[in-house]
């Protein structure tokens, strides 16, 4: 690959927001042109960038400085903006149209020779897809819920932990004061790593996954066991994703083909369950984007940096259509079409949860 100032590369961030974000724009920025004396273009708000009218600022080290422990990403993100099935407004019709042909002729006129997208599982399919077009694409793995598969671990993930584990800290004094339980909902739509994790640092007394479909019954008598035992308040932890046994996950908002968009409501509808069976006095608090959002924290911050260096020596190796992957010890990569083939889900008889359990934390089994 090319060095020097004529070599362009493109970066974006796509899907829900996660600490670390502006980590990897920085570590990219910086690579390339301390490094490699290349230009790198940001796109803003994801693939929506790139789709008609183009909205794109060159990047230095200069105008990223100091972004490091910034939250939220500097470019800006959707979780909505498809190329290959966009939203278009026609003669006061919405439909959608695949606007993939626009989007390579717009990187081809900003003269991009490498784009690096930054994203879960759907902004690294829809890279893959680009990448099957010629578009030569660098992915970097980005989720708070830690479930892709190829990667040992995704910045955001961490700080989403402790965050949820200091609400959790919080929470634990507020209930013993008013003898009351309460039910915490999390994030987590297919896998409960946030909740497992963050639920043993943070002391919870139950543990609902979506991996392990829950007994009311079971969750109840838990809760009137401790209350026996004059423990006269308790934690649970839901992940958004849970369901119980038999049950559907708790969604708000589908698309017209039927794909939950949006889920939320299974923290009350735990809550209601443990209030009838136990009469005892429930309250709820739905964490939901405070996960997302402040400071990543110093291990986020580490990895995003490791994984803007590697994305930008993968375009210099010209090992386009892969992932940046974390595999202990060494930062890695994994071909992008092998990266979104399997979600990372826990394993009901993990040692993680065989440990929580030891210690007398219920699953709802």
């Amino acid at each position: 690959m090319k060095k020097g100032a004529n070599m362009r590369i493109g970066i974006l961030t796509g899907g829900g927001d996660a600490p670390g974000l502006n980590g990897v724009i920085r570590a990219v920025v910086r690579t390339s042109s301390i490094r490699y004396g290349w230009k790198v273009i940001g796109i803003f708000d994801g693939f929506e960038g790139l789709m008609g009218k183009t909205n794109t600022k060159e990047l230095t080290p200069w105008n990223t400085r100091g972004i490091l422990f910034r939250g939220g990403t500097i470019l800006g993100t959707t979780n909505r903006g498809n190329p290959f099935a966009a939203t278009v407004a026609s003669k006061g019709k919405i439909s959608e149209k695949d606007l993939s042909d626009s989007v390579v002729r717009n990187i081809k006129r900003l003269r991009l020779e490498a784009l690096i997208v930054i994203g879960g599982d759907g902004s690294l399919n829809i890279a893959n897809r680009f990448f099957n077009k010629g578009i030569k694409v660098i992915g970097v793995p980005k989720t708070i819920d830690n479930d892709l598969s190829a990667t040992y671990v995704t910045f955001g993930f961490k700080t989403a932990v402790e965050t949820a584990t200091d609400a959790l800290d919080k929470l634990h004094t507020t209930a013993e004061s008013h003898h009351r339980v309460i039910v915490v909902e999390v994030m987590g739509r297919y896998a409960g790593w946030i909740a497992l994790e963050a639920g043993i640092a943070g002391s919870a007394d139950v543990i609902l996954i979506p991996e392990i479909p829950y007994d009311m019954k079971q969750v109840c008598d838990k809760i009137l066991e401790r209350k026996k035992s004059d423990c006269k308040s308790s934690i649970v932890v839901v992940a958004e994703g849970a369901r119980p046994i038999g049950g559907e996950m708790a969604v708000i908002e589908k698309d017209a083909s039927g794909y939950a968009l949006r889920l939320g409501g299974v923290g009350n509808a735990v809550a209601e369950g443990i209030r009838r069976s136990t009469g005892m006095d429930v309250r709820v608090t739905v964490l939901g984007h405070i996960q997302r959002g402040g400071s990543p924290c110093a291990s986020d911050r580490i990895l995003a940096t490791r994984y803007g260096v590697k994305a930008v020596e993968l375009i210099a190796e010209e090992k386009f259509g892969h992932m940046v992957s974390y595999q202990p010890p060494a930062v890695t990569s994994v071909p992008l079409e092998k990266a979104i083939q399997k979600m990372k889900l826990v394993a009901p008889d993990s040692e993680l949860v065989a440990a929580a359990e030891s210690v007398g934390v219920c699953f709802g089994r």
